[in-house]
């Protein structure tokens, strides 16, 4: 199955605290930052303490730092602390499109070759909406290199457009979000990599976590972006097949398996056709190996 990605916990670069909390939960990808949550004047210092941090782990594959963006100026300073201790991936904010990645691919494959790792172990995943031009690209990851995973944002776009409101009066994004959602989950698709649910900043209400991930989940998202471990376990429930969603999903490829000539077929009182077997598959291939 590879490594799993249902949840991610972000973690200030600039602290050993948060960082260690982080690394100690039960989250699929610790998410080291160095990004908006360390200031520009604590950038330096907390590159060395997130290099030392990674030295210090045994499960590196799982450990993730999120870089400041190409536009910043900071993104090879970033790498060139950090690189050579093997982290499992960097998490590349405001990408505005798939030449994005492939400028962190270039800068990836120096210094792996100049630590003496294998060119292409370090994984990326994307922020794909953070900016008005990024909502146009989001088509444009397929192919590119070294990618797992793209997700989305509000707070950055929102601050772009100016933007006071993000979520109406029923806790759902407004439009322009909600458009942000479809094209990072169809932008993912298409470039056949696993979409990831954006933060909740309401850590405290896990029972709307609960049902927000549960939702994004049916409409096919792989993971949620996590500001605080209370919200891992919820999570990580919310992004894992109950016992009963598998065993309908063993039924519905066994019923298939054993009809092969048939287009359409009846299961308990429902029909059936190939893109139910296409989901059902999926599922397994996903979480049965």
């Amino acid at each position: 199955m590879g490594l799993k990605m249902r949840s991610w916990l972000f973690a200030p670069g600039d602290s050993d605290k948060k960082m260690a909390k982080a690394i100690a939960s039960e989250a699929d990808i610790a998410l080291l930052d160095l990004e908006d949550s360390v200031a520009p004047e604590n950038k330096a210092s907390a590159r060395q303490l997130v290099r030392d941090t990674i030295r210090s782990q045994d499960n590196r594959q799982r450990i993730w730092v999120r870089l400041n963006p190409l536009s910043s100026g900071w993104t090879e300073a970033d790498l060139d602390a950090i690189i050579a201790a093997r982290p499992g991936g960097v998490f590349l904010p405001k990408a505005e499109g798939g030449h994005d990645v492939e400028t962190l691919d270039t800068m990836l494959t120096t210094r792996e070759t100049a630590a003496g790792l294998e060119v292409g172990s370090t994984l990326v995943a994307a922020l794909v909406t953070e900016t008005a031009a990024a909502m146009f690209t989001t088509g444009s990851y397929e192919g590119a290199p070294r990618l797992a995973a793209m997700s989305w944002g509000a707070e950055d776009l929102s601050s772009e457009l100016g933007a006071q409101e993000q979520r109406g009066p029923d806790g759902e994004y407004t439009h322009t979000f909600e458009m942000a959602r479809s094209l990072c989950l169809l932008g993912a698709v298409k470039a056949q990599v696993a979409p990831i649910e954006t933060v909740q900043p309401e850590f405290r209400d896990l029972e709307a976590l609960r049902e927000r991930a549960l939702r994004v989940r049916r409409q096919g998202f792989r993971g949620m972006l996590a500001i605080h471990p209370a919200q891992i376990e919820p999570i990580n429930n919310a992004f894992t097949p109950s016992a009963e969603e598998l065993a309908h999903a063993r039924a519905v490829v066994q019923l298939f398996a054993e009809n092969p000539g048939a287009g359409t077929l009846a299961l308990d009182g429902n029909m059936l056709d190939r893109p139910h077997l296409a989901l059902a598959q999926r599922l397994l291939a996903e979480n049965e190996g």
